[in-house]
């Protein structure tokens, strides 16, 4: 049985991916900001309060796993209303996105080389291009984006493959205000060309698909999973 970490299974992209391996039969243990009695997600063998601005909860953490064969990094935030723009802002939604999935992966690492195991970290479409409303958010996904690359070929010879999904406009609590906004959510659609907002579940099949035997050619990638937003 596989044992997998979903950092950030608790809501949104990150639970739906955790669903995905919980019905595969893999061992899941998910983390959250919330205690584990708030996380609603059954039938995982572990549910973990974790906060990724804190090294040394995150050391203590991955500690206790001699082998990880896939770490899933889903934790993030966004910051509306112009609060990106401030120092503190900035600084915050850096930290959880970008050094926040660093600290996991680092911290992972022996028991991912003890397992040749995979991580998947959540990039962003905001990778590839700018967005004028969330500058720290697409600073810390383009980080990640190139933290994925660096990773890929600095642990390759351990037998480490790490990937990225770039999700879309998926629908989630982080985009609740946009899909809430019926004009807005027209525009977003009405561009993307499959022509809908995606799901947490549409990044479960193309996780498993980066964490299994059909992928043990694919690291460094960057897999776009936006219904074709950024091929425009």
């Amino acid at each position: 049985m596989r044992n997998v970490i979903v950092v950030g299974g608790s809501t949104g992209i990150g639970r739906a991916i955790a669903q995905a391996f919980v019905a595969q039969g893999a061992d899941v243990h998910i983390t959250g900001i919330e205690a584990p009695e708030a996380m609603s997600l059954d039938a995982v063998a572990g549910k973990h309060q974790l906060d990724v601005r804190d090294p040394g909860a995150v050391e203590a953490f991955f500690a206790g796993f001699a082998r990880i064969d896939v770490l899933v990094n889903c934790a993030g935030v966004i910051r509306r209303g112009g609060e990106e723009f401030s120092p503190q802002g900035f600084a915050d939604v850096v930290d959880i996105n970008l050094n926040g999935t660093q600290r996991c992966c680092q911290a992972a690492y022996p028991a991912l080389k003890a397992a040749r195991g995979c991580i998947i970290n959540t990039a962003s479409m905001l990778s590839f291009f700018g967005s004028g409303f969330v500058p720290a958010y697409s600073a810390s996904k383009g980080g990640v984006a190139q933290l994925t690359r660096s990773l890929a070929i600095a642990w390759a010879d351990d037998g480490i493959r790490v990937n990225a999904l770039a999700p879309g406009w998926i629908a989630t609590e982080l985009t609740s205000a946009l899909t809430a906004n019926e004009e807005r959510s027209a525009e977003l659609v009405g561009r993307t060309p499959l022509g809908r907002w995606g799901t947490p579940e549409d990044l479960a099949g193309p996780a498993l698909f980066l964490a299994s035997n059909d992928a043990l050619f694919v690291t460094g990638s960057v897999l776009p999973v936006d219904g074709g937003y950024s091929a425009r």
